[in-house]
């Protein structure tokens, strides 16, 4: 019976960000290219994404590149210039949104499809099977009931988001950055409208909530849910962000490492899709990176509160009560230790987030910057940390963790010695050396000395588990002799490991054009066409076109189209419900958001559990 792989994969930035998420754990990376990334800031060279490549299939893991923007017609032709460039340098697959690419002459490198593609039905994520991609990234609304079904009617492995920053919007469909800051998410640009601060309204102009920030998300964490997506279907678990810094990569990437590791260790016939181990300096510990707060979302399919609406940024891990305080320091309530340096946040009678710098810690006392007179902190108050100076030193020290169990032979030849080594995957290196045999003073002296040299694998990636010897009790030669056919060895399997993993990965995955039906009846903006090869994709699957404007997104013959959609509900949110809520007077009034960009109508559309953002004109 085989094994399920599975596939924790995480974000690159950059280069060192990419190496550091493999080192932590990571049988896949994802990062952007020169080009045509969801992340317009988080562009990589090409001489960068191949030295990742190359370090990643060290490990077998696997190295993802996002093209997930949506391509004009004068650019289609430079993106799959650089789909050949980066298949020629060993990149495993592209992950993209535009459909225009299925209509071009691609390599044969796997295609996985992005979340932006909004795919939330089994439906959807069949046609997508049925028209060659070989991963789809599910939409993070769905719940685990969804997720089976999609499971059970597909055969294409699953993808899903388990932590990190959360959209507001279905992923794809938010155009509100487009139309008020000409700046297209579908392109990069994200101009994150969603942590904006807002001003709830109802039909008669009545402010409900003030300077809040009614549309911004806590962040996802399915950690302890990792089972239930297992059980689900999911087989690969992705970490969002492209855009946090190392830090945070590496403690994310190692938390979820372990967890999915207990689960594989377990014996559930799981096995994880990369190799090498772990060992790590410090506890990842997830709340000491970026964090706004956590929520599963709609994973349990309940309504529930998700948003963080009295902050966008990150407030860290709660550590504990204020418990006393005086001009110059304040005390806790608090099994954590706090150190000199270390920052802290707190939200005060207003609900307004106050930071505090620790200049220093005595005695249990905490005498923050300033003192406390304009601090307006009282007993009982909740204290998050957000900048933890020792666990951010631990991190930063935390390099080199991740290592290939290997068991070496040294033999003697008649040139000399030769040294076979064999790693966890089965792969086999022979390294020779000749010199000039010496005759031992002391018989059988070799084999401690080679013994005792051949452990020192510092510097590599391999950890020498087991050595045997075959030589002469005659023969005897110095250390370095020794030193040098295991410094050899090293780089000659390094080698191996490589053009072994080439061999296995050059399958031919080419896009074979069919006419597989589309699920939907018409295509519209939503849809997401920007290109003619796009469309005549969607022409040939049966899709009737109702959207002709492929300069913009939006069409300027779609009157007050849907900024947003959302599964997110302000009204959930403030305990608005209509399915829930007793005071049935505020159930039927208009709410309308408004910030300095403008106003915005929110309709609701309550059997299906979504929320509408649309555009509506200032009166004057």
């Amino acid at each position: 019976m085989s094994t399920i792989e599975l596939e924790l994969l995480a974000p690159a930035k950059n280069l060192n960000s990419g190496i550091a998420a493999i080192n932590h754990g990571a049988d896949a990376v994802y990062i952007g290219g020169p080009l045509f990334g969801a992340r317009s800031a988080a562009s990589n060279t090409l001489t960068d994404i191949e030295k990742l490549v190359r370090f990643a299939h060290l490990f077998r893991a696997r190295v993802y590149i996002a093209l997930n923007t949506l391509f004009k017609d004068d650019e289609l032709e430079a993106a799959v210039t650089l789909c050949h460039q980066l298949y020629n340098m060993g990149a495993d697959a592209l992950i993209i949104q535009d459909m225009g690419l299925l209509e071009s002459d691609l390599p044969p490198i796997a295609l996985h499809s992005s979340t932006q593609m909004n795919n939330r039905t089994p439906a959807k994520v069949q046609f997508l099977e049925k028209v060659g991609f070989q991963q789809v990234v599910l939409a993070r609304e769905l719940s685990l009931t969804e997720i089976r079904q999609i499971s059970a009617e597909t055969t294409v492995p699953l993808e899903f988001f388990v932590h990190g920053a959360l959209c507001v919007s279905y992923s794809g469909q938010c155009y509100i950055s487009e139309i008020v800051a000409g700046r297209s998410a579908n392109r990069g640009e994200c101009a994150q409208f969603c942590r904006h601060k807002f001003n709830l309204m109802d039909r008669r102009g009545q402010i409900l909530k003030k300077d809040r920030y009614l549309l911004s998300l806590k962040d996802l964490d399915l950690s302890v849910r990792l089972a239930d997506l297992i059980d689900a279907g999911i087989t690969s678990f992705k970490i969002e962000g492209r855009l946090k810094d190392e830090s945070y990569v590496k403690n994310v990437t190692a938390y979820y490492r372990k967890l999915l590791d207990g689960i594989v260790n377990a014996g559930s016939g799981l096995s994880t899709s990369s190799s090498g181990s772990c060992r790590f300096d410090f506890v990842p510990d997830p709340e000491k990176s970026f964090h706004r707060g956590k929520t599963e979302y709609f994973l349990s399919g309940r309504r529930n509160v998700v948003g963080e609406i009295r902050t966008p940024k990150a407030t860290g891990k709660l550590v504990g009560l204020v418990r006393s305080v005086e001009r110059q320091f304040f005390t806790l309530s608090s099994d954590e230790v706090i150190h000199n340096g270390d920052g802290l946040c707190f939200f005060d009678q207003k609900n307004k987030l106050t930071g505090i710098r620790v200049n220093r810690v005595e005695d249990g006392r905490l005498y923050p910057k300033g003192g406390c007179e304009q601090l307006y902190l009282i007993p009982g108050t909740e204290i998050y940390r957000n900048s933890d100076m020792q666990f951010n030193k631990l991190l930063s020290q935390s390099d080199q963790c991740r290592s290939i169990d290997v068991v070496m032979r040294l033999e003697e030849t008649r040139e000399g010695l030769q040294l076979l080594i064999t790693d966890v995957d089965g792969v086999v290196s022979v390294t020779k050396l000749s010199f000039e045999k010496e005759q031992a003073r002391k018989p059988g002296s070799l084999e401690n000395l080679a013994i005792k040299q051949l452990k020192k694998s510092g510097g590599t990636i391999f950890s020498v588990i087991e050595i045997t010897t075959q030589l002469s009790s005659e023969l005897f030669c110095p250390a370095s002799t020794v030193n040098e056919i295991r410094r050899r060895g090293f780089v000659n399997h390094l080698e191996t490991r490589l053009k072994s993993y080439n061999v296995v990965s050059e399958v031919a995955l080419g896009i074979v054009q069919n006419n597989y039906p589309w699920p939907g009846k018409e295509i519209t903006y939503q849809d997401n066409i920007t290109n003619k090869r796009a469309e005549k994709f969607y022409i040939r699957h049966g899709g009737k076109i109702v959207a002709e404007d492929r300069e913009v997104l939006l069409p300027a013959n779609v009157e007050k189209p849907a900024l947003m959609t959302t599964k997110y509900c302000v009204k959930a949110q403030l305990s608005l419900c209509p399915k829930e809520c007793k005071d049935k007077g505020l159930l039927d009034k208009t709410l309308t958001l408004t910030d300095n960009s403008g106003d915005y109508e929110l309709e609701f559309d309550c059997n299906k559990c979504e929320m509408i953002v649309r555009k509506v004109e200032r009166k004057r």
